[in-house]
């Protein structure tokens, strides 16, 4: 297992002095990061094989939110890579030993100059040590089909929202799917699929519907394609 250990920063928080919703997200995409680049795989070493792990399902159980100031421990297990694939899970937890996050995350490795998904090789593979999977509910990789909807307005996408491989990162569709969600409705899970890559200047634009199991949101960009359908519980 890997981790490390954080503190929860006032700039991470929302009104309320807990950790945002995107916060939570970067804590577990930075967890996985830093066990990479400590492995000697990491962001510049995949670049310079033209190669990346993009994130294609995440589903994230909130059993509280850390809060400002709170010393938490954010932990990952790879525990399969499976084809394409690579599934991971995560937990935060206090420093008293409470566990208040888990999270499961299925990745797809990707050819950044075909943009097709591709196999990982025995050198990525025989580097991250495997581990039992952690006991919680599974819900898979796909969500359940959306329809419908009502469609808010187009936005651009911003400088900020993108990351090292020059696409939206994960937790900025959350942070742009959240805004559509009522007044003071607290989320404690996260289902979220990545279906396509939205690029620094593209039209997105949500259309947001209720769904039996929560909130709906689709991430498009106006024309019909989708970029990320997430579930808000």
């Amino acid at each position: 297992m890997y981790s490390f250990d954080t503190r929860v920063r006032y700039s991470e928080c929302n009104y309320k002095g807990e950790a945002t919703l995107a916060s939570i997200l970067d804590y577990l995409q930075d967890c996985c990061t830093f066990q990479s680049e400590d492995l000697g795989i990491g962001v510049e070493y995949l670049k310079n094989i033209n190669r990346a792990w993009l994130l294609s399902s995440w589903q994230v159980d909130i059993i509280r939110y850390p809060v400002m100031g709170e010393s938490i421990i954010i932990k990952t297990i790879p525990y399969e890579i499976k084809g394409i694939y690579g599934l991971r899970n995560f937990m935060i937890e206090t420093a008293r030993g409470e566990e208040i996050v888990k999270a499961n995350s299925i990745w797809v490795y990707v050819d950044t100059v075909t943009g097709r998904p591709a196999k990982p090789d025995d050198d990525i593979k025989c580097k991250y040590p495997m581990e039992e999977k952690i006991d919680m509910e599974y819900l898979g990789r796909k969500l359940p089909k959306f329809s419908g909807g009502e469609a808010k307005e187009k936005k651009v996408v911003p400088h900020y929202f993108i990351d090292t491989n020059h696409h939206v990162n994960n937790s900025k569709y959350i942070l742009f799917g959240e805004e559509y969600l009522p007044e003071d409705y607290t989320v404690h899970r996260i289902w979220a699929e990545y279906k396509n890559a939205a690029m620094l200047g593209d039209n997105i634009q949500a259309l947001v519907a209720d769904n039996e199991k929560g909130i709906y949101v689709s991430v498009t960009d106006g024309e019909g394609n989708v970029f990320a359908n997430i579930i808000f519980e």
